[in-house]
């Protein structure tokens, strides 16, 4: 079948948001031979390499000419370009918003997968949905996707949240999708109902939520991280006090969700992490957005400004550049201060070789999904981590963290889940934004599809 039949075909079922297309591989075994090599894990890059695929899987990987190619393979010359892991996030919130409305009632299937397509466009691979989640939607779309049914990033996800009462997720329109925890027997039943669910992780919220709710005892999150470790699920944390980290990671929390943001992390809190393994999502779009007073330079960087225009409406663009213009600068040169905490907490982080893993609350209002994620590579990089060391908390970090022993890196054994830029990341950050292909199990993704999907939707 043609690409522009099986396009045809789609969208006479009505199909094409909710499918992610890629055209089948011509053959078996397929050559990417000529480009820059980042594996993703650290390791120095294979300049003018030869990528051997296999039914989806890397199979030889070296220099062009230092490794046999097998006979009748299809080959792709990729000279001048770069592949690196496709980019994996840790910490999503999908189905939320739709166009102008952020509401309750956009959290549909299709609404979901929509976020879940925007992603992949974006460069995503694979999502965990932190614990914002209720009905049984994101379970179905999720065995849709591993029956082969379904397209999109690829989705995991922490099921329902667990926090003390009315100190859950914070907007109110999550109101009552979290466990509201008071004793121990709570908390222990809940996070065996998520694990008997079989979801991938949980969440718990544990501050007060800026003074609305009691702080969730460490006690109960003790509870949870233990139930969750019964039933080996890693437990990710929701933090903003640097004491409650403190606890947490003596407690044996796997992540902290947030870094803490009333001081800078403390040497002795850095290395309890180091210690006890605990990962730590940067999380700091959210924070860096408000403090602004004008439109920032990553709001109309070209790269960026065009994968924004591709998978978002004119109007909700709009309204997040005019977010900017309305903000009080006062309030924005307090939020720098606010911000400056995070930028420090995050360099002393990298500096001390933590495991930091890219999570940034995508999916909250006008936080968009891959949009985010692209955003937050660049202010890592800004806060002082690396070219090298931002990839790697995005590919191989973050593909350790959720458990996937197949992909993240570009090596014999992993799949061929790779996007192929037109410029080096490891030159700048921002490069990840420049995407001419991407390829999932040595398919290559139908983005033209995507756009045309996601532009539709932006104008019902």
């Amino acid at each position: 079948m043609s690409r522009k039949t099986m396009l045809n075909t789609v969208a006479s079922l009505g199909l094409a948001s909710v499918l992610t297309l890629a055209l089948p591989a011509v053959a078996q075994t397929i050559v990417f031979e000529g480009a820059r090599v980042i594996p993703g894990d650290g390791s120095a890059a294979i300049e003018n390499a030869a990528i051997v695929v296999d039914r989806g899987v890397i199979a030889r990987i070296g220099r062009k000419g230092d490794i046999g190619l097998p006979a009748g393979a299809t080959t792709i010359n990729l000279d001048g370009k770069t592949l690196m892991p496709a980019i994996i996030s840790t910490h999503v919130h999908p189905g939320f918003q739709k166009g102008l409305t952020y509401a309750a009632e956009n959290f549909t299937r299709d609404n979901i997968v929509g976020d879940l397509n925007r992603a992949l466009y974006f460069g995503i691979s694979t999502v965990m949905s932190q614990g914002i989640e209720r009905s049984e939607v994101m379970f179905q779309i999720r065995a849709d996707q591993a029956a082969g049914r379904l397209g999109g990033a690829r989705l995991m996800l922490a099921g329902r949240g667990m926090g003390a009462p009315n100190a859950g997720p914070g907007n109110p329109v999550y109101a009552n999708f979290a466990y509201e925890l008071t004793t121990e027997a709570e908390a222990r039943r809940a996070a065996q109902e998520q694990a008997a669910k079989k979801v991938d992780a949980l969440k718990i919220w544990v501050d007060d939520r800026g003074g609305r709710a009691p702080k969730l005892p460490v006690a109960l999150s003790r509870a949870v991280i233990e139930e969750g470790h019964k039933a080996g699920l890693k437990v990710a944390a929701h933090v903003f006090y640097h004491d409650d980290a403190v606890e947490l990671a003596e407690a044996g929390i796997d992540s902290f969700a947030h870094l803490v943001r009333d001081k800078v992390m403390t040497d002795a809190l850095i290395n309890l992490m180091l210690r006890n393994n605990v990962y730590a999502m940067p999380n700091i779009g959210g924070a860096e957005r408000g403090t602004h007073s004008s439109p920032p330079g990553w709001f109309e960087e070209p790269a960026l400004a065009g994968l924004l225009r591709d998978t978002v409406g004119a109007d909700v663009i709009a309204r997040v550049g005019n977010s900017f213009a309305g903000r009080d600068p006062t309030v924005a040169a307090r939020n720098r201060g606010n911000y400056a905490i995070l930028q420090t907490s995050l360099a002393r982080l990298s500096a001390a070789g933590a495991r930091i893993v890219l999570g940034c609350d995508t999916g909250l209002e006008d936080h968009f999904f891959g949009y985010a994620e692209q955003k937050e590579l660049e202010l890592m990089a800004q806060a002082g981590m690396t070219p090298a060391q931002v990839i790697i908390a995005a590919t191989s970090r973050a593909a350790e963290y959720l458990g996937l022993r197949d992909t993240g890196t570009l090596a014999p054994g992993k799949r061929a889940d790779f996007l192929v830029l037109d410029a080096n990341p490891l030159d700048e950050i921002r490069n990840t934004r420049r995407i001419a292909k991407m390829y999932l199990a040595g398919t290559e993704v139908d983005r033209a599809a995507l756009k045309a999907s996601l532009m539709q939707s932006a104008r019902n």
